[in-house]
């Protein structure tokens, strides 16, 4: 368990906006920053970060919180890797109390898994650097690569011992478990329950995770024995999902970002050897077909995409379709062939940095351009198969979400294809006609589907922040607005709870314990907001007064996504918004005393016109006289404290 004291010079020392820069492209926006969700696919920017307040809100997926909350959603850390991440990234030492159960037994599975990912990625170190096999043929093989040794340790290259299992008898005498290393893939169970390595006398190529830990492998042979496959991968496991990680991601984001563009190659040795060369905004797809969710790794850094192809005319037309992809997730994507049958690798090791720079960006082509030429020169003279390729190209431009970026794409293409330009406006728009009622179609099918499943929806699950929406019955809507009123209550004590009241004939006291008393007769019906003003009242009890960051890192992450909603706002009101419209906006602060005894009278009246309507259920349904009276006689009481609220909140709250 990580101490205290270590936990507090960690959140001193953290910036969140520079820890979440690391993984979203982020702009200034007031105080506050922007960017696009990492967590969804979006194309506005919904996805906000206040380091004022040290919190982030995802407005498209409704999550939001703490540094440590968004390491812990986005790449899946635990608490305590969170908290050891961002050690790392500032320097911090981080003192740990001995825990058997965390420390000695390694009781977390993902984290057992990495801890062999890391150890296996020193021993193919070591035995490339250290040993005479390794020296030389491991290490000789990346020199003729052309890779320094500098880069090669960056990188942490490599070698396998061609031995059955070198590796794997090594890392069960240092204590690491056979379940690990048959889950990492970097051991094979036999039938008969022994182990061997996997990646026998192959030059080793660790797979890093976003943030730099090792995750996987990709061994290539040196053998010319046909029936030994080039490459072997690692297989897919709890910690390595080959459709979601882009090679040479974690050292190229930063230059990714700097230089907003990400340069795509197909293999290791192109992304090593044009990051030795200088060019580090590269990465490659590890040997797989482009996805979705690699594109939009990219997307959270840039929106502008370079694919660099190795010159096979073969490869790249049985690509292109793919790369369709990348047009629909908004990204620019241009493309660069090389010459004479040149890689990436072989190229820039050819003709050097700057020749290399200098031949992409006289090269590079747009995406929809370079598809239309390389179909149509196919095609040929073929009228029928010239057919195919307009409606190929067309469904390509179909897939930009830019309107207008679309039509220039439309008038370069009609131009190119000779084609006129309306009728391909024409079939454009039938293709988008037909996605669009596809899309609500499914849309449709989804929400009946929800509403089948969940009819009785608690109102903490209820979220209606979409526009246009709205609830579907009345009594949803009471729901709704019961759970806004409730929210509002914590609104208020996360914002003004800690400060003194200064009314008339109140003083001496803080907002927040005032509010916790005046509530005390009042039961929360969101079962999130219930245990907030409970560990408020908790707090008050014990001499503390909890403030937003309290809340912020508060171990239940029902409060942590609550007290962020509350926090956070999707909007900003510009200084000019006065003078441009002559609309003033009214500021609750000014009259703090309506601002607060408003709400809680608002959420009494409405918590009295519950029990009036039950009171009514049970008086049409009693048919006893004695028992009638009795409720009638409580339904008159109520009747009286719900003017008596009523006429309270029309003198104090609305005059």
């Amino acid at each position: 368990m990580i101490t205290k004291a270590t936990v507090d010079r960690i959140m001193e020392a953290t910036d969140i906006a520079e820890v979440i820069g690391d993984f979203v492209q982020l702009k200034k926006r007031g105080a506050n920053y922007i960017g696009l969700s990492p967590f969804s696919n979006e194309r506005t920017p919904s996805f906000s970060v206040s380091p004022a307040k040290g919190i982030f809100k995802d407005f498209s997926s409704g999550k939001g919180g703490s540094a440590i909350t968004f390491l812990m959603e986005l790449e899946k850390f635990t608490y305590p890797e969170a908290l050891k991440w961002l050690a790392k990234k500032y320097g911090i030492e981080v003192e740990e109390t001995v825990d058997s159960a965390e420390n000695l037994e390694e009781a977390n599975h993902r984290e057992s898994l990495m801890i062999v990912s890391g150890f296996a990625a020193k021993f193919f170190q070591d035995s490339m650097w250290e040993t005479d096999e390794g020296q030389s043929i491991g290490l000789s093989y990346f020199k003729e690569r052309g890779f320094s040794a500098e880069t090669m340790r960056k990188f942490e290259l490599g070698y396998s011992p061609d031995q059955w299992e070198a590796f794997t008898s090594q890392a069960i005498k240092e204590g690491y478990q056979a379940q690990y290393l048959e889950e990492t893939g970097l051991s094979v169970k036999r039938d008969n329950g022994g182990m061997y390595d996997r990646y026998r006398g192959r030059v080793m190529f660790p797979i890093h995770s976003f943030t730099g830990r090792v995750i996987a492998f990709g061994g290539r042979t040196l053998k010319s024995d046909k029936s030994v496959p080039k490459y072997v991968n690692s297989p897919e496991s709890e910690i390595y999902h080959k459709s979601s990680v882009l090679y040479g991601l974690y050292f190229a984001k930063k230059a990714i970002r700097d230089e907003d563009n990400c340069y795509l190659v197909e293999g290791y040795a192109d992304v090593i050897s044009v990051h030795q060369a200088g060019i580090e905004n590269v990465v490659a797809s590890s040997g797989t077909s482009l996805t979705v969710e690699q594109i939009r790794l990219i997307g959270r850094l840039t929106k502008n995409v370079t694919i660099l192809y190795d010159g096979d005319a073969a490869g790249i037309k049985a690509s292109l379709r793919g790369l369709d992809m990348i047009l629909e997730e908004g990204l620019n994507v241009k493309v660069v062939l090389f010459p004479d049958g040149h890689d990436p690798d072989s190229y820039v090791r050819s003709v050097g940095t700057n020749a290399f720079k200098t031949y992409i960006d006289q090269n590079k082509k747009d995406f929809i351009l370079y598809k239309t030429g390389i179909l149509l020169k196919e095609a040929g003279t073929d009228p029928i198969r010239k057919a195919g390729v307009i409606r190929e190209i067309v469904e390509s431009i179909a897939k930009i979400p830019d309107s207008i970026k679309a039509s220039v794409f439309v008038k370069e293409c009609s131009h190119i294809m000779q084609i006129d330009e309306r009728a391909l406006l024409s079939e454009l728009n039938k293709m988008r006609m037909a996605k669009a009622k596809k899309d609500s179609q499914q849309q449709y099918n989804h929400n009946q589907r929800a509403s089948q499943q969940h009819p009785d929806m608690p109102p903490e699950d209820l979220f209606f922040d979409e526009p246009g929406a709205a609830p579907a019955t009345p009594s949803i809507e009471k729901r709704e607005e019961a759970y806004n009123q409730e929210r509002e209550i914590i609104r208020l004590l996360l914002l003004y709870g800690n400060r003194m009241i200064d009314w008339d004939g109140i003083a001496n006291t803080y907002i927040g314990p005032f509010m916790i008393a005046e509530l005390s007769d009042v039961t929360f019906d969101s079962a999130v907001c219930k245990a907030f003003v409970e560990d408020y009242r908790r707090e008050v009890e014990n001499g503390v007064l909890p403030d937003e960051q309290h809340y912020i890192h508060h171990k239940e992450k029902g409060i942590v996504d609550l007290t962020v909603t509350m926090i956070a706002t999707k909007y900003i009101l510009s200084e000019n918004w006065y003078d441009m419209h002559n609309i003033s906006v009214p500021d609750e602060q000014v009259n703090m005393k309506a601002t607060i005894l408003g709400a809680i009278f608002h959420l009494k009246k409405h918590k009295v016109a519950q029990i009036l309507e039950n009171l009514r259920k049970e008086l049409q349904n009693t048919p006893s006289e004695q028992d009638q009276e009795i409720l009638l006689n409580q339904y008159m009481r109520m009747k009286k404290v719900e003017k008596h609220i009523s006429d309270y909140l029309g003198s104090v709250i609305l005059k």
